[in-house]
C-alpha cells in the first residue's frame, strides 16, 4: 500500500529533514547524536548524496515531509562500493503509519539499479521498533557491538543488521 508521495530529497526539504532527525535525539533510540544539529551543519551532508548511487529519499504526506531514508557509502573504501548503510527517520508525530516500511521497501527495490548488492543498518539493540522493521524487510543480525554507545550514562549495544540483495 502506498502512503503519501515518495521522492528524491530536494534542498528545500533540508529543514524538515533536520527537524525530523533532531526530534529523534531526545528519545535516545535512533541516533548517537546527543545534541541537535543545525541546517547549516547538515548542508555538506545533504550535498554528499547522489541520486544515481547514494540517494536520499523523503516521504511527503499532507504537503509536508514526514519521513526520510538515506543510502550512505559504507566504510569509505573502494572495495565496499556495492555496500551501503541505510538510516530511516520518521517524524514522531507520524510514527506507526507505515512510512518507514514504505521508504525501506522502495529503497531495497531501487538498490540493484544503483549497483548496490548489500544494505546494512546499524541499530541500537534497545530500539525494538527499528529492529523489527528491518527484520520484517528481510534483514538478519550480522553482528553485535556490545556497550559501544553511552547515552546519558547508560551503555548500549549496537546491532549490525544486513541484507544481501
Amino acid at each position: 500500500m502506498s502512503i503519501g508521495i515518495l521522492r528524491a530529497a530536494r534542498e528545500a526539504d533540508l529543514p524538515a529533514i533536520v527537524a525530523i532527525y533532531n526530534a529523534a535525539i531526545p528519545g535516545r533510540q535512533a541516533t548517537a547524536d546527543t545534541e541537535p544539529v543545525t541546517v547549516a551543519e547538515r548542508e555538506a551532508w545533504f550535498h554528499s548524496f547522489d541520486a544515481s548511487s547514494r540517494p536520499l529519499w523523503v516521504l511527503e504526506d499532507g504537503g509536508a515531509v514526514r519521513a526520510w531514508l538515506s543510502f550512505r557509502s559504507f566504510y569509505g573504501r573502494p572495495a565496499y562500493h556495492r555496500t551501503v548503510e541505510t538510516g530511516v527517520f520518521v517524524d514522531p508525530e507520524h510514527h506507526r503509519r507505515g512510512y518507514a516500511g514504505q521508504l525501506l521497501a522502495h529503497a531495497l527495490g531501487a538498490a540493484p539499479g544503483l549497483g548496490i548488492t548489500t544494505v546494512l543498518a546499524f541499530v541500537f539493540a534497545h530500539n525494538e521498533p527499528s529492529v523489527a522493521l528491518f527484520l520484517r524487510h528481510g534483514f538478519a543480525g550480522w553482528g553485535r557491538l556490545p556497550r559501544v554507545a553511552e547515552l546519558d550514562g547508560i551503555e548500549h549495544d549496537l546491532l549490525i543488521l544486513g541484507r544481501r540483495l
